[in-house]
């Protein structure tokens, strides 16, 4: 097992995607160690995010539209301190992105070219390479990363638990193909994404199974909203895992839902295919479990020009066999972000001294119960510099040579999937919460490659069974109004493993 003993103390960011490579950036010319399972940017959600970022730059925005707009998707449950910071910081967020190499998506008089997406009272949305905004951000983020030298990067080594002494952060234990390997700090910051991996059917990388929400819940941090899971409702319905996008973009630029008949089905919902995304989901959901097919239908408001507006989308159909300006595009909803996340303050900081988050990995206040479309990528960009700042600020504590512990198991999500897909889907009950918590409960407490992955799911089964309403994302057949008052939701893995015990949950036998 090496110690890395000359990597001593700098900085550790756990995490390829946008949120980290943002912080790495930030934190320059301090030196950091940015550590990545794979090679940058190749298992991040952030290559694939499609729409863009939210920024209130056109003439007809501004940030108390922006900051209604975020209140109402958030169902009740938004921070709006959070809201009004991370808005007001949008624009200079953009501009710091163009700096950085990004080349978004212009008018021919050289102004932004904003998009519109769903529960967006303007157009807003500041995209790059039609919608393929995620892909052009991250080769741009990757390359400045690597023309960085304050940033080394060590990438194929996976996180595996975070090291404390004294309840504080003193190191990190990674393993890659050549060993075991020991980062001695006392500052990390998690930006490892989010939990789209524990489902069937997401639109994330299948390696995003929450691992940052491991290592938090394993060092004994407070995690918030845990329940929060937002289903796009327009994923490509093919075998292609990941999940591609249909990005609500084309929802924006006209394109409607209809069934295998014809029908519109949505015509007479609140905003009908522009409503919030946890109602559109849902109607997309029931319409599918009523036997019937959903198709998104771009011909009259595109057609031919449908490759031009969105070559990366007309990519993908094709690969599926389908014309999009011809044909209706087969979709259904597919788990696509997490709202939930460890709890961290404004500066990016978790309950455990020396731990950070940042991107989909923490849970910041700004999404409540149900996220506006493209605010995850404002707030990653904007809370990195702020994170960067925290970070740089922090008291550098002197860590002793790590204990040794034993390296626990590759992570392996492939049980875990099985009971939380349906458990967890864009539908809840209290039986089928139960159940599944029953199932986890067990399984996270081992030592199986799939104890991780079960912690995560345990805490998120045990965070929406305790919210006995429908609000936002989270929907309860058995609970099908909201409460009166809004409240978050907060847990740590102790209190979840208890309170399982309470509720006399009984072992069973584990799957083979």
């Amino acid at each position: 097992m090496s110690d890395f003993r000359d990597l001593a103390g700098r900085s550790i960011i756990i995490g390829g995607g946008l949120a980290g490579l943002m912080t790495a950036l930030e934190l320059a010319p301090e030196p950091v160690v940015l550590l990545s399972a794979a090679p940058l940017g190749a298992e991040a959600s952030s290559a694939l995010a499609q729409g863009g970022l939210a920024a209130c730059i056109g003439s007809d925005d501004s940030p108390a539209l922006h900051i209604a707009d975020t209140l109402a998707a958030g169902d009740g449950l938004c921070d709006e301190a959070v809201i009004r910071r991370i808005v007001e910081a949008a624009p200079a967020a953009i501009d710091r992105l163009r700096r950085l190499g990004v080349a978004f998506d212009l008018m021919p008089n050289g102004e932004p070219s904003l998009g519109l997406e769903a529960a967006h009272s303007r157009r807003r949305i500041v995209h790059a390479a039609g919608a393929a905004t995620g892909s052009a951000l991250m080769r741009a983020l990757v390359a400045a990363v690597r023309r960085t030298p304050s940033v080394t990067v060590i990438e194929g080594f996976e996180a595996r638990r975070l090291l404390l002494e004294g309840g504080a952060i003193a190191g990190v234990l990674a393993a890659g193909m050549s060993g075991a390997i020991v980062l001695a700090t006392s500052r990390v910051v998690l930006a490892t994404g989010g939990v789209g991996g524990l489902f069937h059917q997401s639109t994330n990388p299948l390696g995003c199974f929450g691992q940052g929400l491991a290592l938090a819940a394993r060092a004994g941090a407070e995690l918030a909203d845990l329940e929060f899971v937002q289903f796009h409702p327009t994923a490509l319905d093919s075998a292609a895992r990941p999940m591609r996008l249909i990005s609500e973009a084309v929802r924006g630029e006209g394109a409607i839902l209809i069934d295998e008949t014809g029908r519109r089905f949505l015509a007479d919902m609140p905003g009908a295919e522009l409503g919030t995304r946890d109602a559109v989901a849902r109607g997309v959901y029931r319409h599918l479990a009523r036997g019937h097919r959903v198709f998104l239908d771009a011909r009259a408001c595109l057609g031919t020009n449908f490759a031009t507006r969105f070559p990366a989308i007309a990519g993908y159909c094709h690969e599926a066999g389908i014309n999009p300006a011809v044909d209706p595009i087969p979709v259904r909803p597919a788990a696509h972000y997490h709202m939930g996340g460890i709890a961290v303050d404004a500066e990016g900081r978790s309950s455990v001294a020396g731990l950070w988050a940042c991107g989909e990995v923490a849970s910041t206040g700004l999404h409540g119960a149900n996220r506006l479309a493209s605010n995850s990528l404002t707030e990653a960009v904007v809370m990195a510099s702020w994170v960067a700042k925290s970070v740089s600020s922090a008291a550098i504590r002197p860590v002793g040579p790590a204990l040794p512990i034993e390296m626990p198991n590759r992570p392996d999500p492939i049980v875990v999937r099985n009971i939380v897909s349906p458990a967890l889907g864009v539908l809840r009950d209290g039986d089928g919460l139960r159940d599944a918590a029953s199932t986890l409960w067990p399984l996270a407490s081992g030592t199986d490659a799939c104890a991780d992955p079960a912690a995560v799911g345990l805490m998120m089964a045990i965070s929406a069974l305790g919210r006995m309403e429908s609000r936002g994302a989270h929907c309860r057949a058995d609970y099908p109004t909201r409460s009166a008052v809004a409240r978050r939701s907060t847990l740590t893995l102790d209190a979840a493993s208890k309170i399982a015990a309470e509720l006399d949950l009984k072992p069973l036998a584990r799957s083979a």
